[in-house]
Protein backbone atom coordinates (compact mmCIF):
# COMPACT_ATOMS: atom_id res chain seq x y z
CA UNK A 1 0.00 0.00 0.00
CA UNK A 2 1.10 3.77 -1.25
CA UNK A 3 1.47 5.28 2.37
CA UNK A 4 3.56 8.50 0.72
CA UNK A 5 2.34 11.72 1.66
CA UNK A 6 1.39 12.70 -1.94
CA UNK A 7 -0.78 9.95 -1.73
CA UNK A 8 -2.15 11.19 1.80
CA UNK A 9 -2.64 14.27 0.12
CA UNK A 10 -4.85 13.15 -2.65
CA UNK A 11 -7.03 10.52 -1.16
CA UNK A 12 -8.06 13.40 1.62
CA UNK A 13 -8.71 15.91 -1.16
CA UNK A 14 -10.62 13.46 -2.89
CA UNK A 15 -13.19 13.45 0.10
CA UNK A 16 -14.10 16.76 -0.20
CA UNK A 17 -16.84 16.56 -2.96
CA UNK A 18 -17.56 20.82 -3.87
CA UNK A 19 -13.16 20.56 -4.48
CA UNK A 20 -13.34 17.41 -6.30
CA UNK A 21 -16.03 18.88 -8.34
CA UNK A 22 -14.43 22.27 -8.62
CA UNK A 23 -11.33 20.18 -10.03
CA UNK A 24 -13.72 18.30 -12.30
CA UNK A 25 -15.10 22.13 -13.92
CA UNK A 26 -11.60 23.24 -14.37
CA UNK A 27 -10.74 20.57 -16.25
CA UNK A 28 -13.58 20.46 -18.77
CA UNK A 29 -13.10 24.35 -19.08
CA UNK A 30 -9.23 23.60 -19.70
CA UNK A 31 -10.38 20.73 -22.18
CA UNK A 32 -12.86 23.02 -24.32
CA UNK A 33 -9.98 26.07 -23.91
CA UNK A 34 -7.97 23.63 -26.24
CA UNK A 35 -10.04 22.26 -28.24
CA UNK A 36 -11.14 25.97 -29.16
CA UNK A 37 -12.49 26.20 -32.70
CA UNK A 38 -12.76 22.37 -33.20
CA UNK A 39 -15.85 22.18 -30.99
CA UNK A 40 -17.21 25.80 -31.89
CA UNK A 41 -20.28 25.91 -34.33
CA UNK A 42 -18.68 29.27 -35.38
CA UNK A 43 -15.15 27.85 -36.23
CA UNK A 44 -14.23 31.42 -37.87
CA UNK A 45 -10.98 33.33 -36.15
CA UNK A 46 -12.46 35.19 -33.00
CA UNK A 47 -16.06 33.76 -33.69
CA UNK A 48 -16.69 37.18 -34.90
CA UNK A 49 -19.18 36.13 -38.04
CA UNK A 50 -21.91 39.21 -38.02
CA UNK A 51 -24.95 38.87 -39.14
CA UNK A 52 -27.02 41.81 -37.97
CA UNK A 53 -30.63 40.24 -39.31
CA UNK A 54 -30.01 37.62 -36.77
CA UNK A 55 -29.07 39.72 -33.75
CA UNK A 56 -30.60 38.93 -30.23
CA UNK A 57 -31.96 35.61 -31.10
CA UNK A 58 -33.61 33.56 -27.96
CA UNK A 59 -31.37 30.34 -27.45
CA UNK A 60 -32.26 27.39 -29.47
CA UNK A 61 -33.03 29.71 -32.50
CA UNK A 62 -32.48 27.53 -36.02
CA UNK A 63 -32.31 29.12 -39.22
CA UNK A 64 -31.88 28.54 -42.99
CA UNK A 65 -28.86 29.99 -44.97
CA UNK A 66 -28.36 30.34 -48.34
CA UNK A 67 -24.71 30.80 -50.04
CA UNK A 68 -24.40 33.86 -52.47
CA UNK A 69 -21.09 33.82 -52.78
CA UNK A 70 -18.10 31.71 -52.54
CA UNK A 71 -14.22 32.95 -51.87
CA UNK A 72 -11.95 30.72 -54.14
CA UNK A 73 -8.53 32.27 -52.82
CA UNK A 74 -9.38 30.96 -49.29
CA UNK A 75 -8.00 27.74 -48.42
CA UNK A 76 -8.56 25.21 -45.76
CA UNK A 77 -6.30 25.34 -42.98
CA UNK A 78 -4.45 22.38 -41.24
CA UNK A 79 -5.58 20.62 -37.74
CA UNK A 80 -3.66 22.59 -35.69
CA UNK A 81 -3.92 25.83 -37.28
CA UNK A 82 -7.29 25.34 -36.99
CA UNK A 83 -7.23 24.39 -33.36
CA UNK A 84 -5.19 27.36 -32.36
CA UNK A 85 -6.81 30.37 -34.69
CA UNK A 86 -9.66 29.02 -36.67
CA UNK A 87 -10.82 29.31 -39.99
CA UNK A 88 -11.54 31.99 -42.18
CA UNK A 89 -14.80 31.38 -44.02
CA UNK A 90 -14.78 30.75 -47.44
CA UNK A 91 -18.06 31.72 -48.41
CA UNK A 92 -21.14 34.43 -47.46
CA UNK A 93 -24.68 33.56 -46.69
CA UNK A 94 -28.01 35.26 -45.48
CA UNK A 95 -30.29 34.12 -43.44
CA UNK A 96 -33.88 33.43 -45.38
CA UNK A 97 -37.29 32.43 -44.92
CA UNK A 98 -37.97 30.54 -47.82
CA UNK A 99 -36.49 30.50 -51.60
CA UNK A 100 -37.73 28.52 -54.85
CA UNK A 101 -35.97 27.63 -58.46
CA UNK A 102 -38.10 29.28 -61.26
CA UNK A 103 -36.31 29.25 -64.78
CA UNK A 104 -32.87 29.39 -64.41
CA UNK A 105 -32.88 31.68 -61.21
CA UNK A 106 -33.41 31.95 -57.18
CA UNK A 107 -36.19 33.16 -55.82
CA UNK A 108 -35.34 34.06 -51.97
CA UNK A 109 -37.02 35.56 -49.09
CA UNK A 110 -34.67 36.63 -47.16
CA UNK A 111 -34.76 37.38 -43.02
CA UNK A 112 -34.81 40.50 -42.05
CA UNK A 113 -36.35 40.22 -38.23
CA UNK A 114 -39.35 38.93 -36.51
CA UNK A 115 -42.07 41.40 -37.78
CA UNK A 116 -40.73 42.37 -41.12
CA UNK A 117 -40.78 40.78 -44.73
CA UNK A 118 -38.09 41.52 -47.00
CA UNK A 119 -38.89 41.74 -50.85
CA UNK A 120 -38.43 38.71 -53.12
CA UNK A 121 -35.07 38.91 -53.95
CA UNK A 122 -33.69 37.37 -57.69
CA UNK A 123 -30.62 35.29 -57.93
CA UNK A 124 -29.19 33.60 -61.38
CA UNK A 125 -28.97 29.83 -60.94
CA UNK A 126 -25.62 29.45 -62.77
CA UNK A 127 -24.38 32.15 -60.77
CA UNK A 128 -25.06 30.39 -57.41
CA UNK A 129 -24.12 27.17 -58.51
CA UNK A 130 -22.75 26.26 -61.61
CA UNK A 131 -23.05 22.65 -60.61
CA UNK A 132 -27.08 23.15 -61.10
CA UNK A 133 -27.48 24.45 -64.59
CA UNK A 134 -26.86 20.95 -66.07
CA UNK A 135 -27.84 18.21 -63.40
CA UNK A 136 -27.14 14.57 -63.29
CA UNK A 137 -29.62 11.89 -64.44
CA UNK A 138 -29.42 10.63 -60.74
CA UNK A 139 -30.01 14.10 -58.74
CA UNK A 140 -32.45 16.88 -59.36
CA UNK A 141 -31.64 20.21 -59.87
CA UNK A 142 -33.26 21.19 -56.72
CA UNK A 143 -31.44 18.20 -54.88
CA UNK A 144 -28.06 19.75 -55.91
CA UNK A 145 -28.81 23.45 -55.25
CA UNK A 146 -29.47 22.40 -51.26
CA UNK A 147 -26.62 20.21 -50.91
CA UNK A 148 -24.33 22.86 -52.45
CA UNK A 149 -26.19 26.31 -51.63
CA UNK A 150 -28.33 25.59 -48.75
CA UNK A 151 -27.49 25.10 -44.64
CA UNK A 152 -29.33 25.25 -41.27
CA UNK A 153 -27.71 26.25 -38.08
CA UNK A 154 -28.67 25.77 -34.94
CA UNK A 155 -28.07 28.74 -32.27
CA UNK A 156 -27.89 27.19 -28.95
CA UNK A 157 -27.70 30.23 -27.01
CA UNK A 158 -28.77 32.59 -29.02
CA UNK A 159 -26.67 35.52 -31.24
CA UNK A 160 -25.43 38.62 -29.67
CA UNK A 161 -26.10 41.87 -31.03
CA UNK A 162 -24.20 41.59 -33.81
CA UNK A 163 -25.64 38.27 -34.75
CA UNK A 164 -22.64 36.47 -33.79
CA UNK A 165 -23.23 33.16 -32.13
CA UNK A 166 -23.01 33.60 -28.45
CA UNK A 167 -22.55 30.09 -27.58
CA UNK A 168 -18.88 29.82 -29.90
CA UNK A 169 -17.72 33.21 -28.17
CA UNK A 170 -17.97 31.92 -24.70
CA UNK A 171 -16.47 29.14 -25.11
CA UNK A 172 -13.41 31.39 -26.92
CA UNK A 173 -13.46 33.26 -23.48
CA UNK A 174 -12.70 30.56 -21.51
CA UNK A 175 -8.63 30.78 -23.56
CA UNK A 176 -8.88 34.65 -21.95
CA UNK A 177 -9.77 33.83 -19.01
CA UNK A 178 -7.49 30.85 -18.34
CA UNK A 179 -4.59 31.82 -19.67
CA UNK A 180 -4.63 35.45 -18.41
CA UNK A 181 -4.74 33.09 -14.84
CA UNK A 182 -2.36 31.10 -15.62
CA UNK A 183 0.19 33.51 -16.69
CA UNK A 184 -0.48 36.26 -13.96
CA UNK A 185 0.08 33.15 -11.80
CA UNK A 186 3.52 32.00 -12.87
CA UNK A 187 4.45 35.80 -12.42
CA UNK A 188 3.04 36.37 -8.85
CA UNK A 189 4.71 33.00 -7.96
CA UNK A 190 8.21 34.41 -9.53
CA UNK A 191 8.21 37.69 -8.23
CA UNK A 192 6.35 36.57 -4.62
CA UNK A 193 8.24 33.23 -3.85
CA UNK A 194 11.74 35.04 -4.79
CA UNK A 195 11.07 38.17 -2.71
CA UNK A 196 9.29 36.07 0.32
CA UNK A 197 12.19 33.56 0.25
CA UNK A 198 14.78 36.06 0.53
CA UNK A 199 13.39 38.68 3.08
CA UNK A 200 12.45 35.46 5.39
CA UNK A 201 15.72 33.92 5.20
CA UNK A 202 18.10 36.72 5.42
CA UNK A 203 15.87 38.84 7.84
CA UNK A 204 16.98 42.04 9.32
CA UNK A 205 17.36 45.50 6.75
CA UNK A 206 17.31 42.99 3.75
CA UNK A 207 13.39 41.73 5.28
CA UNK A 208 12.74 45.48 6.41
CA UNK A 209 12.97 46.79 2.89
CA UNK A 210 11.30 44.07 0.85
CA UNK A 211 8.41 44.58 3.70
CA UNK A 212 8.52 48.07 3.06
CA UNK A 213 8.14 47.14 -0.93
CA UNK A 214 5.29 44.74 0.13
CA UNK A 215 3.58 46.78 2.36
CA UNK A 216 3.05 49.06 -0.09
CA UNK A 217 1.97 47.82 -2.64
CA UNK A 218 -0.30 45.80 -0.50
CA UNK A 219 -1.99 49.10 0.29
CA UNK A 220 -3.10 49.89 -3.05
CA UNK A 221 -6.41 48.73 -4.71
CA UNK A 222 -5.60 45.63 -6.95
CA UNK A 223 -7.95 47.08 -9.66
CA UNK A 224 -6.46 50.56 -9.74
CA UNK A 225 -2.85 49.05 -9.80
CA UNK A 226 -4.08 47.27 -12.52
CA UNK A 227 -5.42 50.19 -14.36
CA UNK A 228 -2.46 51.72 -13.67
CA UNK A 229 0.05 49.32 -15.31
CA UNK A 230 -2.59 49.05 -18.08
CA UNK A 231 -2.02 52.53 -18.96
CA UNK A 232 1.78 52.39 -18.87
CA UNK A 233 1.84 49.21 -21.11
CA UNK A 234 -0.61 49.76 -23.20
CA UNK A 235 -4.08 48.07 -23.49
CA UNK A 236 -3.90 44.49 -25.48
CA UNK A 237 -3.93 40.96 -24.55
CA UNK A 238 -0.70 40.44 -23.84
CA UNK A 239 -0.57 43.38 -21.71
CA UNK A 240 -3.03 41.97 -19.38
CA UNK A 241 -0.54 38.92 -18.34
CA UNK A 242 1.80 41.38 -16.94
CA UNK A 243 -0.45 43.87 -15.54
CA UNK A 244 -2.45 41.26 -13.34
CA UNK A 245 0.56 39.10 -12.33
CA UNK A 246 2.27 42.38 -11.33
CA UNK A 247 -0.61 43.21 -8.77
CA UNK A 248 -1.14 39.33 -7.09
CA UNK A 249 2.26 38.93 -5.85
CA UNK A 250 2.21 40.62 -2.30
CA UNK A 251 0.49 37.02 -1.46
CA UNK A 252 2.47 34.88 -2.64
CA UNK A 253 5.41 37.11 -0.99
CA UNK A 254 4.29 37.73 2.54
CA UNK A 255 2.91 33.90 2.92
CA UNK A 256 6.36 32.74 1.53
CA UNK A 257 8.09 34.72 3.64
CA UNK A 258 6.09 33.50 7.15
CA UNK A 259 6.96 30.02 5.98
CA UNK A 260 10.49 30.47 5.30
CA UNK A 261 11.31 32.63 8.56
CA UNK A 262 9.34 29.24 10.81
CA UNK A 263 11.48 26.52 9.08
CA UNK A 264 15.02 28.14 8.61
CA UNK A 265 15.92 27.46 11.96
CA UNK A 266 14.95 23.74 11.93
CA UNK A 267 17.05 20.76 12.26
CA UNK A 268 17.34 19.92 8.26
CA UNK A 269 18.54 23.47 6.81
CA UNK A 270 21.11 24.02 9.72
CA UNK A 271 22.70 20.50 9.08
CA UNK A 272 22.62 21.82 5.21
CA UNK A 273 24.58 25.10 6.44
CA UNK A 274 26.44 22.90 8.52
CA UNK A 275 27.65 20.75 4.89
CA UNK A 276 28.65 23.95 3.16
CA UNK A 277 25.70 24.36 0.75
CA UNK A 278 25.20 27.34 -1.17
CA UNK A 279 22.28 29.73 0.18
CA UNK A 280 20.44 29.11 -3.14
CA UNK A 281 20.39 25.65 -3.05
CA UNK A 282 19.15 25.60 0.95
CA UNK A 283 16.41 27.72 -0.38
CA UNK A 284 15.30 25.89 -3.51
CA UNK A 285 16.06 22.25 -2.53
CA UNK A 286 15.11 22.07 0.81
CA UNK A 287 13.27 24.84 2.31
CA UNK A 288 10.70 25.63 -1.15
CA UNK A 289 9.52 22.08 -1.23
CA UNK A 290 8.26 21.24 2.63
CA UNK A 291 6.10 24.84 1.98
CA UNK A 292 4.72 23.69 -1.77
CA UNK A 293 1.60 23.02 -0.08
CA UNK A 294 0.66 26.33 0.84
CA UNK A 295 1.71 27.99 -2.16
CA UNK A 296 -0.25 25.63 -4.54
CA UNK A 297 -3.31 27.01 -2.10
CA UNK A 298 -2.43 30.15 -2.57
CA UNK A 299 -1.50 29.79 -6.51
CA UNK A 300 -4.96 28.44 -6.72
CA UNK A 301 -6.67 31.32 -5.19
CA UNK A 302 -5.09 33.93 -7.10
CA UNK A 303 -6.10 32.24 -10.11
CA UNK A 304 -9.77 33.37 -9.23
CA UNK A 305 -8.76 37.03 -8.46
CA UNK A 306 -6.20 36.96 -11.79
CA UNK A 307 -10.01 35.96 -13.60
CA UNK A 308 -12.32 38.71 -11.57
CA UNK A 309 -9.61 41.16 -12.36
CA UNK A 310 -9.53 40.25 -15.92
CA UNK A 311 -13.06 40.28 -16.75
CA UNK A 312 -13.12 43.62 -14.72
CA UNK A 313 -10.79 45.78 -16.68
CA UNK A 314 -12.33 44.29 -19.91
CA UNK A 315 -15.71 45.56 -18.60
CA UNK A 316 -14.05 48.83 -18.45
CA UNK A 317 -12.04 48.46 -22.11
CA UNK A 318 -8.56 48.00 -20.85
CA UNK A 319 -8.56 44.09 -21.43
CA UNK A 320 -8.64 42.18 -24.25
CA UNK A 321 -9.73 44.58 -27.35
CA UNK A 322 -12.09 43.72 -30.01
CA UNK A 323 -13.33 41.27 -31.61
CA UNK A 324 -11.12 38.90 -29.26
CA UNK A 325 -13.98 37.56 -27.08
CA UNK A 326 -13.68 38.06 -23.38
CA UNK A 327 -16.35 37.41 -20.85
CA UNK A 328 -16.15 40.86 -19.39
CA UNK A 329 -16.40 42.19 -22.61
CA UNK A 330 -19.20 40.39 -23.48
CA UNK A 331 -21.35 41.61 -20.09
CA UNK A 332 -19.86 45.39 -21.48
CA UNK A 333 -21.66 44.79 -24.60
CA UNK A 334 -24.93 43.78 -23.03
CA UNK A 335 -25.14 45.20 -19.83
CA UNK A 336 -28.26 47.27 -20.96
CA UNK A 337 -30.24 44.31 -22.04
CA UNK A 338 -31.03 42.92 -18.49
CA UNK A 339 -33.65 44.56 -17.90
CA UNK A 340 -34.99 44.06 -21.60
CA UNK A 341 -36.11 40.71 -23.07
CA UNK A 342 -32.55 39.71 -23.53
CA UNK A 343 -30.84 39.00 -20.08
CA UNK A 344 -29.06 35.87 -21.23
CA UNK A 345 -26.90 38.15 -23.21
CA UNK A 346 -25.22 39.19 -20.02
CA UNK A 347 -26.36 36.66 -17.24
CA UNK A 348 -24.73 33.49 -19.62
CA UNK A 349 -21.02 35.17 -19.40
CA UNK A 350 -21.72 36.25 -16.13
CA UNK A 351 -22.76 33.19 -15.15
CA UNK A 352 -19.52 31.71 -16.48
CA UNK A 353 -17.52 33.84 -14.34
CA UNK A 354 -19.04 33.40 -11.41
CA UNK A 355 -18.98 29.27 -11.92
CA UNK A 356 -15.13 29.66 -13.07
CA UNK A 357 -14.17 31.74 -9.82
CA UNK A 358 -16.38 29.42 -7.50
CA UNK A 359 -14.58 26.35 -8.89
CA UNK A 360 -10.89 27.98 -8.20
CA UNK A 361 -12.19 29.13 -4.64
CA UNK A 362 -13.94 25.52 -3.41
CA UNK A 363 -10.41 24.26 -5.08
CA UNK A 364 -8.23 26.10 -2.93
CA UNK A 365 -10.28 25.34 0.30
CA UNK A 366 -9.93 22.10 -0.74
CA UNK A 367 -6.23 21.63 -1.35
CA UNK A 368 -5.93 23.72 2.41
CA UNK A 369 -7.74 21.23 4.15
CA UNK A 370 -5.51 18.53 1.89
CA UNK A 371 -2.23 19.88 2.85
CA UNK A 372 -2.63 20.93 6.30
CA UNK A 373 0.34 19.64 8.23
CA UNK A 374 -0.60 20.36 11.98
CA UNK A 375 0.33 17.40 14.06
CA UNK A 376 2.34 15.70 11.11
CA UNK A 377 6.10 16.40 10.45
CA UNK A 378 8.07 18.39 8.21
CA UNK A 379 9.32 16.01 5.32
CA UNK A 380 13.08 16.72 4.63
Amino acid sequence: MDNSPSKKVWLKFKRNKFAFGGLIFILLLMLMGVLGYLIMPDDSPNANVQRVQIAKLKPGAKFKFLIIERYDHIKKVGFFERMLNGQKPNFKSVPITSYKLENNRVLVTEYIGEDEKAEESKYELKELCPSCVLPSKSETQKDIFEKNNIYSQTFLLGTDIYGRDLLSRLILGIRVSLSVGLMAVLISLFIGVSLGAIAGYFGGRVDAAISWFMNVVWSLPSLLLVIAISFALGKGFWQIFIAVGLSTWVDVARLVRGQVMALKEVEFVEAARALGFSTSRTIIKHILPNIAGPILVVASSNFASAILLETGLSFLGFGAQPPMPSWGSMIKEHYGYIIMDAAYLAVLPGLAIMLTVYAFNVLAIGLRDAFDVKGQNVTV
